[in-house]
């Protein structure tokens, strides 16, 4: 097939996704906008299948734009010379004022850096790309931070919503049922939006998508079996503490470098996604296990070895996602977990800045007589270590203030949180 027409097909295939699709309009498109006002170049980086694609064809809706997508087996070995060929094909297609170009996974081409390089002279250009390690190299050497990245992820709770058609306010019984129906299925099947439409087995295809073509290919990883047995302990050990020492004899590799750097090639693909333990002392929080999450509960719940009793930690795991989603949103907002010599824990603590903003644990319980003692416990000691008294309690279904031990902590149920700014 001539290389006009795979470019013309991939932007038939797009178009007939919105054309009969239910299409969310996703909340970061409001506040990359402003970005493509001039010439420019925004990344758009996330794990496969989130949606990356679908908001670059939003940013660009009404106007006219080129597409080109290289995760296509047809484009395998196209080289940087053939570069200049597609452009003008564009240019064929949509006009020689063509102002506009989204290119998907171009890093799939060697020396595709200098070519966007050049467009951003004259364009609005926006890459999307599977690994956090897209903007890692040449480009950014290239443009010396001349580009605006962000990360996308699955459906948030409010885009979920957003799909099924329910208003995020509740303001009676059944309209806060419907709510905490679909908040369970949404942390039993996360937020991929081919979910939808394929049920379960699309999870697996694209967790298997993952581990080959972002992780074992793009990285040269020889010991696939090692790597498949990491990832799944790790997608399966959600929402825990792991060192690299207790993995090493999980994957079979003979030095824990080795391991450092499959998790970090697990990471940089979006699968995975490690929270340090704080402290103020910074071998400490270097040496001190770490903890980890799965980009979706779908996954986890698809691929990954659990029980029934696991919602409480897929809660928190819906929890750690979100706050990575904000954080994102905000250059000095920080994400870390609190754990003391005594075994007491907070799961999650909100640095901005040199301060701490807020300290949220996260519990499955509905009543205020259900709550464990030692939860509190944790946030009124971290709360007097680290000198906060912002106190938050994530629940399933309780809402209110509790005084424990002189500290004031607010309780506010999962669904109100999310659906929060």
């Amino acid at each position: 097939m001539k290389l006009k027409e795979i470019i013309l097909e991939q932007r038939r295939e797009m178009e007939e996704i919105f054309g009969r699709e239910k299409i969310v309009e996703r909340k970061a498109k409001s506040s990359v906008l402003p970005f493509l006002k001039y010439p420019n170049i925004l990344a758009i980086l996330g794990v496969r299948r989130c949606g990356k694609s679908i908001l670059a064809f939003q940013l660009f809706s009404g106007e006219k734009f080129g597409y080109i997508n290289f995760d296509d087996e047809r484009l395998l070995g196209t080289k940087a010379e053939d570069l200049n060929r597609i452009l003008q094909i564009l240019y064929e297609l949509y006009g020689k004022e063509l102002q506009n170009i989204v290119i998907d996974e171009p890093q799939n081409v060697e020396g595709w850096e200098l070519f966007v390089s050049r467009l951003r002279r004259t364009k609005k250009v926006v890459v999307t790309g599977s690994n956090s390690k897209l903007l890692a190299g040449e480009l950014a050497t290239h443009l010396t931070g001349r580009y605006i990245d962000i990360e996308l992820y699955p459906f948030s709770f409010q885009e979920f919503l957003d799909f099924h058609g329910v208003p995020a306010s509740a303001e009676t019984t059944a309209e806060r049922g419907e709510i905490m129906r679909l908040l369970r299925e949404y942390i039993t099947w996360g937020g991929f939006p081919e979910f939808f439409k394929f049920g379960r087995s699309i999870l697996r295809r694209i967790y298997d998508d993952i581990i080959v073509k972002d992780v074992v290919r793009r990285c040269g990883i020889k010991k696939e079996e090692g790597i498949r047995k990491i990832a799944l302990f790790l997608v399966s050990d959600f929402s825990r503490e792991f060192t690299y020492s207790s993995l090493k004899s999980i994957g079979g590799a003979e030095h824990l470098s080795t391991i450092s750097k499959w998790v970090a090639a697990l990471e940089e693909a979006y699968l995975i996604r490690k929270l340090e333990r704080f402290s103020f002392r910074l071998k400490e929080a270097v040496i001190a296990p770490k903890k980890v999450y799965c980009v979706d509960t779908g996954l986890i719940n698809a691929v990954g070895l659990r029980t029934s009793e696991d919602f409480g930690r897929l809660m928190e795991n819906v929890v750690a996602t979100e706050l990575f989603r904000r954080s994102g949103c905000h250059e000095e907002f920080e994400v870390f977990y609190w754990k003391d010599h005594q075994g007491r824990e907070v799961d999650f603590v909100i640095k901005s800045g040199t301060s701490i903003r807020q300290l949220i644990q996260v519990s499955y319980v509905s009543a205020q007589d259900e709550i464990d003692r030692r939860e509190l416990k944790g946030l009124v000691e971290a709360s007097a270590q680290l000198k906060c008294d912002t106190l938050l309690l994530i629940t399933w279904d309780y809402e209110g203030e509790i005084q424990h031990d002189g500290k004031q902590i607010r309780c506010l149920p999962l669904w109100k949180w999310l659906l929060s700014s």
